[in-house]
């Protein structure tokens, strides 16, 4: 199984690897288990490899339930004492600033059902009877940048990235790689049918602590079951991985205090379109209170935030500031898609326009004013634009 997961996809490292094979194989025995892992597949951009997971994974989990956008009722009726593997792709509609009301009964449900005997209440049938839903199902979640933090925690994070030129993998056709998988899915679930029992007294020796425990139990179980080189290879996967998440954790406080404070350098300055590259570092740099004067070997410098702000998708750019004066500046407008998904509390949705209204026209060279009082959160380059000061 490992070797057919690594020949139709590149996972981020060997560790990973192991880690996808083990949490396979743990949805076949999910009834003897305590806890159901989610399996975080996510990825800075498109074209990173999310959706070919899901589909070695559709071939091989036990019970596959594959949804874009399925509404929480249904996922609350159709698990049961035998839970399917839900396998959620594009969970950033889900999760992201315009998501529906939903999404926040989705986010507590999948918290829930990382746990065993943690229904969900709801009121139901004729008779209008406080009914208990289960939860309790392995879910594998992907989407374009982090899902919601309380769902990270419980989760065995794979961060993929583009192929490089010399990376090679199978080409995923149904003809032949369906019956491959579907083969060894079988394989996989007769050696483990016989061992649940087994499974559910298991009390295996763990490198982590705490929710990193209840989350990687599962494979290390399994691994234990194998035995060979499969005990030690899941305990260092499990000890490489969840140190990697706990300096992604540090990196994304970081870059989040960044959105904040540039917010309000901006908002200082009155909210003009751009401030010069120079500028806004200095700017940063005098702030005693923040981390930037001592980040790197000599405090912040441009090539230091453009580093950091490369995963929100905002670069400097050449602009034209008055009196015929060009620098490398960081446009206003760049920010808010960041600002809507990472720092919520500093934006308000501006108005829906009406129906049958035109949106505004851009201005050349400028974008429009957003209506009194708002801030628009629409993403670079749309319709809306900053809010001006008179």
């Amino acid at each position: 199984m490992r070797a057919a997961i690594g020949k139709y996809v590149v996972l981020p490292s060997e560790e990973a690897l192991t880690a996808v094979t083990l949490w396979v194989a743990a949805t076949h025995i999910q009834t003897a288990l305590q806890h159901a892992p989610r399996l975080a597949v996510v990825s800075p951009t498109k074209g990173c490899g999310k959706s070919r997971v899901l589909d070695v994974l559709h071939e091989t989990v036990h019970q596959p339930m594959t949804t874009v956008n399925t509404s929480p009722a249904v996922i609350f009726r159709i698990i049961g004492k035998n839970p399917p593997t839900l396998l959620v792709d594009e969970a950033d509609t889900i999760f992201g600033p315009k998501a529906s009301g939903d999404s926040e009964i989705l986010r507590g449900l999948l918290n829930a059902g990382h746990q065993r005997n943690r229904p969900a209440w709801r009121i139901s049938g004729p008779d209008h009877k406080p009914t208990p839903f289960p939860t309790f199902a392995m879910a594998a979640i992907a989407g374009i940048g982090d899902l919601p933090d309380t769902v990270m925690d419980r989760a065995v994070v794979l961060r993929m990235q583009k192929r490089k030129p010399g990376e090679r993998v199978t080409p995923f056709r149904s003809r032949y790689s369906v019956p491959e998988l579907n083969a060894l899915r079988d394989q996989l679930a007769a050696w483990l049918g016989p061992l649940r029992g087994q499974a559910a007294r298991m009390v295996p020796q763990m490198p982590v602590e705490d929710r990193a425990a209840d989350t990687w139990e599962p494979l290390v179980i399994i691994a234990d079951l194998a035995g060979g080189h499969w005990p030690a290879q899941a305990r260092a996967a499990c000890l490489a991985m969840t140190r990697h998440e706990a300096v992604q954790d540090e990196q994304s406080s970081l870059k989040t205090r960044l959105l904040r404070d540039i917010h309000r350098i901006f908002a200082r300055a009155d909210n003009p379109e751009a401030l010069a590259t120079q500028d806004l570092v200095a700017s940063l740099l005098q702030d005693a209170e923040a981390p930037w004067a001592e980040y790197g070997t000599k405090g912040l410098n441009a090539y230091h935030l453009s580093n950091l702000l490369r995963d929100f998708n905002i670069s400097p750019a050449n602009y034209r500031f008055d009196k015929g004066r060009q620098a490398k500046a960081y446009i206003r407008n760049r920010f808010l898609d960041a600002w809507a998904r990472n720092c919520p509390d500093l934006v308000e949705a501006a108005p829906e326009p009406e129906h049958g209204t035109a949106p505004a026209r851009m201005a050349q060279g400028k974008p429009p004013t957003a209506p009194a009082g708002t801030l628009p959160v629409g993403p670079p380059g749309g319709p809306a634009g900053p809010r001006r000061t008179l």
